[in-house]
Formats: structure tokens, C-alpha cells, sequence
């Protein structure tokens, strides 16, 4: 169930982009994470890395830490330890 209302990941898919075009990191990370399940859209690695880096570049630390490990697994990006270690140390800095 959604919060008071049915659950619904397309509505839900719909609601994140309005915000993360809006520049919501928190909504970027969202999208990230359901493009990298297939939650409410078709699962495609490349764009969750894509909302991951959008929203990691506002400091956003869960994107911070889900980008590092599309790098270190080369999900959605190619295999980088260097990218990989870059954002997971931004992410170690915010505590």
C-alpha cells in the first residue's frame, strides 16, 4: 500500500520526475533507484546512474553511495574503482 492511497509505481514514477526535473535530489535518487529495480518503469541501469550522479552532485548521499556501487560493479557505467572510490568518499564526508 502507498501511504493513504493504493500503491501505484507508475503515479509514483510520475510524481518523482516532476520533482527531480525540478532538481529534487531526493527525487533523483528515487528515480535511480526504481530505473536500477524496474519500479514503475522498464529497468535501465544507465538511467539510474544517470539520476544517481544528478542527485550525488547535490550531495544527496544514498545517490552518492548507489553511484559508487555502479562503479565498482560497472552497472549502468564502466567498471571505474577511481569513480567508485570518489563517491563513496563524498559520501563518507557528510558522515
Amino acid at each position: 500500500d502507498g501511504t493513504g492511497v493504493a500503491r501505484d509505481n507508475v503515479e509514483a514514477v510520475r510524481w518523482h520526475r516532476l520533482s527531480a526535473d525540478q532538481g529534487d535530489a531526493t527525487a533523483q535518487a528515487n528515480l535511480g533507484t526504481r530505473y536500477q529495480k524496474g519500479a514503475g518503469v522498464a529497468k535501465d541501469e544507465a538511467a539510474a546512474a544517470r539520476w544517481y550522479r544528478l542527485a550525488g552532485e547535490q550531495g544527496n548521499v544514498n545517490a552518492q553511495i548507489n553511484l559508487s556501487l555502479c562503479y565498482q560493479n560497472g552497472t549502468g557505467v564502466s567498471h571505474d574503482d577511481v569513480e567508485a572510490v570518489r563517491w563513496l568518499r563524498l559520501a563518507a564526508e557528510q558522515g
